[in-house]
């Protein structure tokens, strides 16, 4: 029997992937200013003229540009994501997880699903590696500057894209199909066969969301920051918390494998289910016409 199984990743960025906010590796340091004084400036626009924190620190990032005659460009935000620093096994993942999947009969793709920049995550290497990147993005008026938020991405609204994932419906602008009513067997991927990996609160809606339609939820932490996200396992919030490594033969990468094998394995048990349903179906017709 040819297996036809699709299993989406889906992965938070910042500190999930990278060891940092991604403004803090270029787009940060190019204003003249430390990380934590820009993320304090943020802050307090949030808090003095209540704007959601993520809406604050695009509104900062174009005030700073402006401020500093610094073109904010798509170009510009591309290249800021170039020299990224990554978790040690995160550049060759990709490829590898895929290639054991693909061993299982199983076809993986990956997306983002992050609070961050959208430009920058698509200037990173990584980059190719997604099928579709879902992040706070701007919108570039005549002269090719950013002059407004193009969409953004908070800890609830990542949800929405689990939904878009789940049922093929990429567009961002297509909330028709999105919230129509769509049969299990006609959905692209189905809940349960979707990881989502992510290092924090702000990760939990999806964690959630993912962990209780039977998928599998992976919380990350940085090497002795366990403290910080044990809580996710805890109170489960998530199915497993392992250290920000990707290397082949972590514990992340055994995890991971186990995972796939599992779902391969209960593919193919619901095939030797509907086989013998079959069977069972031909024999007792047989015996009805006999009489």
């Amino acid at each position: 029997m040819n297996k036809k199984i699709t299993v989406a990743f889906l992965y938070d960025f910042d500190k999930t992937l990278c060891d940092r906010d991604m403004q803090e590796y270029k787009f940060i340091p190019t204003l003249g200013m430390e990380a934590k004084d820009f993320w304090a400036e943020a802050g307090v626009i949030s808090e003095t003229c209540k704007m959601e924190r993520i809406l604050s620190y695009m509104y900062l990032m174009l005030k700073k540009c402006k401020e500093k005659n610094i073109p904010l460009t798509r170009e510009f935000l591309n290249s800021c994501g170039k020299n990224m620093k990554f978790y040690r096994g995160v550049e060759t993942w990709f490829d590898r997880i895929t290639q054991f999947g693909a061993e299982l009969g199983i076809e993986i793709e990956h997306y983002v699903l992050s609070s961050g920049t959208t430009e920058i995550i698509e200037g990173s290497p990584i980059a190719k590696n997604f099928k579709q990147i879902y992040g706070c993005a701007f919108h570039y008026n005549e002269k090719g500057e950013a002059d407004f938020p193009l969409n953004t991405v908070n800890y609830t609204t990542k949800t929405q894209y689990i939904y878009r994932i789940s049922k093929g419906v990429f567009d961002i602008t297509d909330d028709v199909n999105l919230n129509s009513k769509m049969p299990h067997h006609k959905r692209h991927i189905l809940e349960k066969n979707m990881i989502y990996f992510g290092d924090g609160l702000t990760d939990v809606p999806c964690m959630k969301l993912v962990h209780e339609n039977g998928g599998k939820s992976i919380a990350l932490y940085q090497p002795g920051k366990i403290d910080k996200a044990s809580d996710l396992l805890l109170d489960g919030r998530c199915d497993f918390l392992t250290k920000t490594d990707y290397s082949e033969g972590s514990e992340l990468d055994n995890i991971v494998k186990i995972i796939l094998e599992r779902i391969s394995l209960e593919y193919d048990l619901e095939g030797k289910y509907h086989q013998m349903v079959k069977k069972a179906t031909k024999a007792l017709k047989q015996v009805k016409d006999k009489k």
